[in-house]
């Protein structure tokens, strides 16, 4: 089983930084790739920024050169998120593929908002 444990949402102005963070545990070693989606309401939940396990980082057309995407260890995964637009608000679900499946946090509320 996996476990995945999102923090660092919250509320925050327009042109603003936030920065996600999240913890995986449970009983495993690989862990192929982490990633963070999004979904607002109304809307479909969308990718964006992945991280696969050696490979490059890639992100929705929408947060480039805003969102940053890294990895510390073998089980955190981070999202810096600067210059934070209202269209960014949504819950951000934090994401990893180990064990043969696909597994997601809880996820954590961002509201960007004057």
């Amino acid at each position: 089983q996996v476990q995945l444990v999102e923090s660092g949402g919250g509320l925050v102005q327009p042109g603003g930084s936030l920065r996600l963070s999240c913890q995986a545990s449970g009983s495993f070693s690989g862990i192929y790739a982490m990633g963070w989606y999004r979904q607002a309401p109304g809307k479909q939940r969308e990718l964006v920024a992945g991280l696969p396990s050696g490979g490059s980082a890639n992100y929705a057309d929408s947060v480039k050169g805003r969102f940053t995407i890294s990895r510390d260890n073998a089980k955190t995964v981070y999202l810096q998120m600067n210059s934070l637009k209202p269209e960014d608000t949504a819950v951000y679900y934090c994401s990893i593929l180990a064990l043969g499946r696909v597994w997601w946090g809880q996820g954590t509320q961002v509201t960007v908002s004057s």
